[in-house]
């Protein structure tokens, strides 16, 4: 049968190239659309026979049924595709000295969906344009995890995904938020995109409930570089260890619930807790903890935003002292919390405005743990950072983004941002 469809199909186009020779052009358009209507009709009679006569199962027919099924493109139907990526100039408001372009991120993602109930869902990504020795980029594997869903209202994952901490570590595309930079609270203190190896239940309740609890893997206190300001960038960014040979001696466990059921309303909170440790020696009982609360709230075309997150890191002392003299030291506790507030302006040629503002406040060592006299370091001085700007949506997917921020504790970077992102 499907061997007589494809015959009769290339009868139909032979006939219409014979005959195109002498036709006029509305000709040719009546006879292609007519020909586009008798190639449906024969696929619709197609798929009704092979409704109508299932493949006998035999011995070893399921590498055969693969094969088959990927030439006839059912594959293609199970396969998906997705990605985002930005580019963006930075230009300190001193001067242009300084300035930077960069292509920041470049990621693909690919899903495949095994049956109803089991998909596979990943993402790779590529930072700063080249990954080399000698250059600034990284390729790293974003996410990769089978999920399979329970019931209506139970997901359960096993393998690499983001941890379900705040309102950005899930939403960190580029269309998802304001400014050209994630805020700072977002990547100083929860270290966006945070990712981790484990199995995790989430599930959804009626009225508006979705919760996530998981085991993982953690950080690893022995990776901190005191010789380097890395820590002080983002205390767990330094020790974090993106399932790269990650030591598993010490697991972690997180709880995330957030609450939708009212119309724009999202209120949350969660906490990732477990040992740095990880059996090295003069490590023990180095317990990472961070816990935060977010609140979003859209109201007609507002939107307004805001989260607290606070960590500490255990007995940091002992692992300290050995390194006096050295740059940067472990601090014992670290927070931040910003406020956001944007309005969304539609624009004649379908294009959207969305201007916005945000107040950071953030510290990366507010305490260190006591070295004795003369040996603890001081406790930095909040950072305080005012973002203003605005949001362009071009297309469905597609933003340009232009901001102004302005540091209070260290002036130097105050700066103008540009940018371009995309997701599809």
């Amino acid at each position: 049968m499907k061997k007589s469809v494809i015959l009769m199909v290339g009868a139909l186009a032979a006939s219409f190239a014979q005959a195109s020779h002498a036709a006029t052009q509305q000709e040719l358009e009546a006879r292609l659309d007519a020909l586009a209507a008798q190639v449906v009709e024969l696929q619709t009679e197609l798929a009704e026979l092979k409704a109508q006569k299932p493949a006998a199962a035999t011995p070893g027919a399921g590498l055969a049924d693969d094969r088959s099924m990927a030439a006839s493109g059912e594959t293609a139907s199970k396969l998906s595709w997705s990605g985002y990526g930005e580019l963006n100039y930075s230009r300190p408001s001193a001067g242009g000295r300084n300035a930077v372009a960069d292509a920041g991120r470049f990621v693909l993602g690919a899903s495949y969906r095994f049956d109803e109930r089991t998909r596979f869902v990943s993402e790779l990504e590529l930072e700063h344009a080249i990954a080399s020795a000698a250059d600034p980029g990284e390729i790293e594997l974003e996410q990769a995890y089978i999920e399979r869903r329970m019931n209506d209202a139970l997901f359960a994952k096993l393998g690499l995904f983001l941890m379900p901490i705040g309102l950005l570590n899930e939403n960190h595309e580029p269309t998802r938020y304001y400014g050209v930079f994630r805020n700072f609270v977002e990547t100083a203190i929860i270290p966006t995109t945070w990712r981790e190896g484990g199995v995790a239940l989430e599930g959804n309740t009626d009225n508006g409930i979705r919760w996530n609890a998981g085991v993982s893997t953690g950080f690893d206190l022995a990776r901190w570089d005191a010789t380097s300001g890395e820590g002080l960038e983002s205390p767990l960014g330094a020790i974090h260890q993106e399932l790269a040979l990650a030591r598993a001696g010490d697991l972690a466990g997180f709880i995330a619930v957030n609450y939708t059921g009212m119309p724009g309303l999202r209120l949350g909170a969660s906490i990732f807790t477990g040992d740095s440790a990880q059996g090295q020696p003069g490590f023990d009982s180095n317990r990472v903890t961070l816990w935060e609360g977010h609140a979003r709230w859209n109201p007609g075309d507002w939107d307004f935003a805001g989260l607290y997150a606070r960590g500490r890191i255990s007995n940091t002392a002992a692992v300290n002292l050995p390194l006096v003299g050295n740059r940067t030291l472990i601090p014992e506790s670290f927070f931040g919390w910003y406020l956001q507030a944007a309005y969304r302006a539609e624009l004649p040629n379908a294009w959207a405005l969305t201007p916005f503002a945000r107040y950071e406040r953030f510290n990366t060592a507010a305490s260190y743990a006591s070295l004795g006299a003369g040996l603890t370091p001081s406790a930095l001085d909040d950072e305080q950072v005012f973002t203003a700007g605005f949001n362009v949506e071009i297309a469905s997917g597609v933003v340009l983004k232009l901001d102004y921020q302005r540091f209070q504790r260290d002036n130097a970077s105050d700066r103008f941002d540009f940018g371009v992102g995309y997701q599809f």
